[in-house]
């Protein structure tokens, strides 16, 4: 999966996506690492591609969503920047921001 961010947005999303989410950083294949952003490895073997995109618009609607361990401490971490949505019955899932403003997902591995 992919989404946008603006130019120089490597070190943050370095921070957010490899420090706070604990995603592990991939190389970007050699024609692509001159355009920017960064490359993660997901859990399931998928990736998340953070691409820069010079016109950038935060995504507030579309969004991906991630299952993760750890959900009480995440959800403690974005504080009043998160917003829970109990919509589905018997599933534990909020909302944030990236760095950049884009919608992120969050639901507990439960």
């Amino acid at each position: 999966m992919q989404i946008a961010a603006p130019p120089g947005c490597e070190a943050a999303a370095r921070a957010f996506f490899g420090e706070l989410l604990g995603l592990e950083e991939i190389e970007k294949p050699p024609a692509l690492a001159a355009r920017g952003g960064a490359w993660f490895a997901l859990p399931d073997g998928r990736q998340l591609h953070v691409g820069v995109e010079h016109e950038f618009a935060a995504a507030t609607k579309a969004h991906p969503a991630f299952v993760v361990e750890g959900y009480d401490e995440l959800r403690a971490h974005f504080g009043e920047a998160a917003r829970d949505d109990e919509a589905i019955p018997r599933v534990r899932r909020f909302y944030a921001a990236d760095p950049w403003g884009n919608r992120l997902e969050f639901v507990a591995a439960e």
